[in-house]
């Protein structure tokens, strides 16, 4: 049991270690490298990488004039147009009453940013006598597929437009038939066979492209004509400035937790520190998992989340001193003090979540930056606190390395006498 309980203890600290190095930095070996650092690959918002600031006015034209629910309308159809191509914590608002604000973050293609905002995206198919066949109010989905190991979008037609185009292609076997997109012709493929159902727009070079008519396409046509009046470059320098003042934060913050842990649970505060170190790692690694966007907001949270990445390992330490005062041996209190304290853990993190639930419920952008990573870290805490550690703590027991004759070194345990 002693020789299993060292050898577990010595798996761990190598398979962090290695994890902590690997997920750190990125090592050059030959032409290659070696790590993924988390930090790099975090999706950074606005405020901290830059990006490109754009005004759209609302102008009127033929059939589309301009009105306050016709803005908000085509305020939506932005926003499901720039969610669609995954871009990051867009801020996309309305000024005055015919003038939209969008900012992007990290656009690396501004100009195919502007095509997928501002395209109108009305979709027709016509005959070469000009009659209409479909238009996109038949079409129930556009997506992105392979043919030949092309990209291509394939439109879903509703069951009337299949109807129509299934006439229209038996009519024009042989014959060319326009897409047109916004009133542009784009292509005029032959119809092959007759019958067809649902057609495929080819001709895309990038699988890029093909998303952005995809996306377009689903998120539906913009009720109003919008003109591009001004873009520029959102600079990064004050993202930069912040950043260096919170990491300078994050680490006095993160300095003085772990010197305190140190001076009120000895050894044992030397395990929760450890833990702390797996938790930044757990939560850096989940918000790029799950492609979060982090917002200074959201350091903010990362910070605040130190502090209460720790909270459990003070409420099962001070449970284990009162067990070991009892006289328990170091085994039996390590065991009752993180079977006692569970409830009370778990009542502080579920009323946490409650809170950052409500906070991205109802808020939007940096709020639910905020929110994501307060969540993360509640979670990745009850990981570090009461599986990692508890394991350690055991195993560390069980290897004698925390005995009865010594618990003041360990867990710094005041006399039955005090």
């Amino acid at each position: 049991m002693k020789a299993r309980s060292q050898r577990n203890l010595v798996i761990t600290l190598l398979v962090a270690l290695l994890a902590g190095v690997f997920f750190s930095v990125s090592i050059p070996v030959g032409s290659k490298h070696i790590g993924y650092p988390l930090w790099a690959n975090v999706k950074k918002g606005l405020d901290l990488q830059g990006g490109i600031h754009v005004v759209l006015d609302a102008v009127d034209s033929p059939g589309l004039p301009v009105t306050d629910n016709a803005v908000k309308q085509a305020r939506d159809v932005i926003e499901r147009r720039v969610n669609g191509l995954g871009i990051a914590e867009p801020v996309i608002q309305i000024q005055g009453s015919h003038r939209i604000l969008v900012e992007l973050a990290g656009v690396k293609d501004p100009e195919e940013a502007l095509k997928a905002i501002g395209r109108t995206a009305v979709l027709e198919f016509r005959d070469m006598n000009g009659n209409l066949i479909i238009t996109g109010d038949d079409l129930s989905s556009a997506d992105v597929a392979f043919q030949n190991n092309a990209p291509v979008v394939k439109l879903n037609l509703k069951p009337e437009g299949q109807k129509k185009f299934a006439a229209a292609t038996t009519a024009n076997v042989g014959k060319p038939i326009v897409i047109l997109l916004d009133g542009q012709p784009y292509q005029e493929p032959i119809v092959q066979e007759g019958g067809l159902t649902n057609p495929i727009i080819t001709g895309y070079q990038t699988v890029e492209q093909a998303q952005a008519i995809a996306v377009a396409l689903n998120s539906g046509a913009l009720p109003v004509k919008l003109q591009i009046s001004e873009v520029r470059a959102v600079s990064g320098t004050l993202g930069k400035d912040s950043i260096h003042r919170s990491l300078i934060a994050g680490i006095i913050g993160a300095a003085l937790v772990v010197l305190i842990m140190l001076a009120v649970y000895r050894l044992s505060g030397l395990v929760a520190d450890f833990c702390l170190a797996i938790y930044a790692l757990l939560v850096l690694g989940a918000m790029v998992a799950m492609h979060a966007t982090l917002t200074l907001p959201g350091i903010a949270g990362f910070i605040l989340s130190i502090g209460m990445a720790v909270d459990a390992n003070v409420i099962t330490y001070e449970r284990i001193r009162e067990e070991l005062r009892l006289g328990k041996t170091v085994k039996a209190a390590i065991d009752a003090g993180y079977n006692n304290a569970m409830r009370t853990i778990i009542d502080s993190n579920v009323t946490t979540l409650i809170a950052a639930a409500v906070l991205f419920y109802f808020g939007s952008g940096p709020i639910r930056g905020f929110a994501v990573t307060l969540s993360l870290g509640v979670l990745a805490s009850m990981v570090t606190a009461v599986v990692i550690s508890r394991f350690l703590l055991t195993n560390m027991a069980r290897a004698g390395l925390i005995r009865n004759d010594n618990t003041q070194a360990y867990f710094a345990v005041a006399s039955t006498a005090e």
